[in-house]
């Protein structure tokens, strides 16, 4: 597995830099220390098309975010998909996660693990049920697009967002049972 990331997807073979995150990605459906995973991502489908959400400053981006306090890490991917796509969760496998390191002195929430945490990702079949909820505490949805894998990739590489890009090829391997 790791030659395959190392030759397919070169960004998640190496250290990604978030600001004050420094993350290493791994290949593993695994499930890490819970006390430790302090954010979710997921890469959403809709039948063979996947979702991807555009936010108030034009930028695509991923769907997840941190733990609220004394949320589990399921109920975090299904409460950010609600508010970040107005999606119901049909189903979710996780397919890895980062180990990240915080350079700050303080943790991004009391509440999360510091410096060192885990972030979750996986893949899922969803539902859009309504609108984006977009909490006052977030970043501001404003379209929610249900596009094919080779236009969620362009779309991320445009923006050079190649690790995000990476993530969702990635994802559609494996859920096309073509990993794993």
């Amino acid at each position: 597995m790791s030659a395959l990331i190392q030759n397919d997807f070169p960004i998640l073979s190496r250290y990604i830099e978030w600001g004050v995150v420094k993350a290493k990605f791994k290949l593993s459906n695994e499930m890490q220390d819970y006390r430790l995973v302090s954010n979710v991502s997921i890469i959403p489908f809709i039948g063979d098309k996947c979702v991807m959400i555009k936010l108030d400053d034009g930028r695509w981006e991923l769907i997840g975010g941190t733990l609220e306090p004394k949320e589990d890490w399921k109920s975090a991917v299904k409460r950010e998909l609600m508010e970040e796509a107005g999606a119901e969760l049909l189903n979710f496998t996780v397919f890895g996660h980062f180990k990240c390191v915080s350079s700050a002195s303080m943790p991004y929430r009391s509440h999360i693990p510091h410096p060192n945490f885990i972030r979750y990702v996986g893949y899922g079949d969803v539902k859009i049920i309504g609108e984006p909820l977009n909490p006052h505490d977030g970043e501001k949805v404003i379209d929610v697009e249900v596009v094919s894998i080779d236009d969620a990739v362009n779309r991320f590489n445009e923006i050079n967002r190649d690790d995000i890009a990476e993530l969702y090829k990635l994802a559609n391997l494996i859920r096309n049972n073509s990993l794993y």
